[in-house]
């Protein structure tokens, strides 16, 4: 919308994990010079006002300050924080607009970037998730940064310019030239799965059958899984490996993820086709693992979405960090409310936890253990009941013999092959679940009633089952994520049913007594 001394054009901003369109009024009245910003900004908004005042003069046209003018920015809706730079496009355009120095109709255009001085724009985050919002919106083009450009043209069925500079946007959009420099929109984003390079091999790692057994279970059903063991033993490069054998991001995924990278501002990818793989250290803070702030942001846990969260030395993290791990680990979102908003932020990861057996690490084994039995019992209450009986499962990484490290290495690509057997799991899980829409797509996800309706267990197995929940004690979560993993130990026997060595096998990475 445009008439004398007024004018209109769109703009968006990331909110928590989603994007909202944004209005950008300009009204121009005369009087003592002024130039106020209002809409709830916050000082990288308000700031805008020198930042394109010396863009709008650097690209040669006369400066906002230069003028006795009464200038009023509206940023709408009005209750909405706006955060960020992102706006200087905007509301340069917007203004350029009002006093009539250039001509075009902004409807249907969204405009993105923060300027330099010189006029030049800089690259921003959040680009995926606004360009999904613009397209449901119905807009039609959307003009920003050339380094955003790939980014945007993921999606489909919306124009995306990529632009360099205020000067280059005017000279595309200005109806008072004669002859406009037209932009080339940029050109759909091919999507290629990239495949993860083996910096890590399960091959690399001598022994520790028992360990690569259970991390090719947790990968291809999706399941939480826990090692404990003395340090040294290969724990945390069994867990770096475990991140290759994971299948690529389907294309929805790849997105979601995406967009959820682009808003945190720690993407270095056009698409995330590979589960990303976060590694937080022990000394994080609560805000940073779980999220939150006064403004609720994501953490750790939801930058791990449709990956792998790693936390070494497990029971060293913060309790309550450790504690805030249960409603994640049970219902796949983290809610986060604080006294200015509430959020509920995805996330659907699956847990490495590595853990020594004790502070000094020599519990059970061949070194002689100097903790306290003070310590050792403090040092094993750091992690509750309700956490151990979310985690699936449980693996001993010991010792291995000086013999076993001497052998010479071989050229065998175990990941490889290992990665071939989740991927016909995770080909059987996915016609399984083809019923629910997306809702389900690992056995770990199941809830109780998709396993009383997917999982058929026969008379011997539930006989098996059963006496062994009752010998040792089960809880109803246990005992229905007994199941799950036996679905998936059966799924990568390429078994239709669920038979007794299924149930035993499963039942064996359950937490024994004194391995917490």
């Amino acid at each position: 919308m445009t008439t004398k001394n007024f004018a209109k054009v769109y703009s968006a901003q990331t909110t928590l994990l989603s994007a909202c369109i944004i209005d950008i009024e300009v009204d121009l009245s005369k009087g003592l010079h002024s130039f106020a910003v209002v809409g709830l900004p916050d000082k990288a908004v308000e700031e805008s006002r020198d930042r394109v005042s010396a863009a709008i003069k650097n690209s040669g046209f006369k400066s906002p300050k230069s003028k006795n003018q009464k200038i009023i920015i509206s940023l709408a809706p009005a209750d909405l924080k706006k955060e960020g730079p992102v706006f200087d496009l905007g509301i340069a355009l917007a203004y350029l607009l009002s006093c009539d120095e250039i001509r075009f109709d902004p409807e249907k255009k969204l405009f993105l970037g923060e300027l330099s001085l010189d006029g030049y724009l800089r690259k921003i985050n959040g680009t995926l998730p606004i360009v999904l919002e613009a397209k449901k919106r119905g807009f039609e083009e959307v003009f920003l940064p050339c380094e955003n450009a790939e980014e945007g043209a993921l999606i489909d069925g919306i124009k995306i310019y990529g632009v360099k500079s205020l000067r280059e946007v005017i000279d595309h959009l200005d109806k008072k030239k004669g002859e406009n420099k037209l932009i080339e929109p940029e050109k759909k984003t091919e999507v290629e799965n990239k495949k993860a390079g083996y910096s890590i091999d399960f091959g690399d790692i001598k022994g520790q059958e028992r360990a690569k057994r259970g991390l090719e279970i947790a990968a291809a059903g999706g399941h939480n899984i826990a090692m404990f063991g003395p340090p040294g033993t290969g724990k945390t490069m069994l867990a770096k490996a475990f991140c290759h054998i994971l299948p690529p991001l389907s294309f929805d995924d790849a997105l979601e993820t995406t967009s959820i990278h682009s808003i945190a501002g720690i993407l270095n990818e056009t698409l995330m086709t590979n589960p990303p793989f976060r590694t937080p250290h022990h000394t994080s803070s609560h805000v940073a693992i779980v999220g939150g702030g006064t403004i609720p942001k994501p953490g750790e846990i939801t930058l791990a979405h449709r990956g792998v969260l790693f936390l070494d030395e497990f029971p060293e993290f913060e309790r309550r960090v450790v504690e805030a791990l249960r409603q994640p680990l049970e219902d796949r979102v983290i809610s986060i409310s604080r006294a200015k908003g509430s959020a509920i932020f995805p996330a659907s990861f699956i847990l490495v936890a590595a853990m020594n057996p004790c502070p000094c690490g020599n519990f059970g084994s061949q070194r002689r253990c100097v903790c306290l039995p003070t310590a050792l019992a403090r040092y094993q209450r750091k992690i509750s009941g309700p956490i151990i009986d979310r985690i699936d499962m449980w693996i001993e990484v010991s010792n291995i013999s000086h013999e076993k490290l001497s052998e010479k290495p071989t050229e065998s690509k175990e990941s490889e092959k290992i990665k071939e057997n989740i991927l016909k799991a995770r080909s059987i899980q996915e016609k399984r679940f083809i019923d629910t829409k997306g809702r389900v797509k690992t056995n770990s996800e199941m809830n109780s009633r998709d396993l009383t309706k997917l999982v058929e267990l026969g008379g011997v197995a539930r006989g098996s089952l059963n006496s062994a929940a009752r010998s040792i004690d089960l809880s109803p979560r246990a005992y229905h994520r007994v199941i799950k993993l036996a679905r998936t130990i059966a799924d990568l026997d390429e078994n239709e049913n669920v038979e007794e060595n299924h149930i035993l096998e499963a039942l064996q990475y359950r937490p024994k007594q004194g391995n917490q």
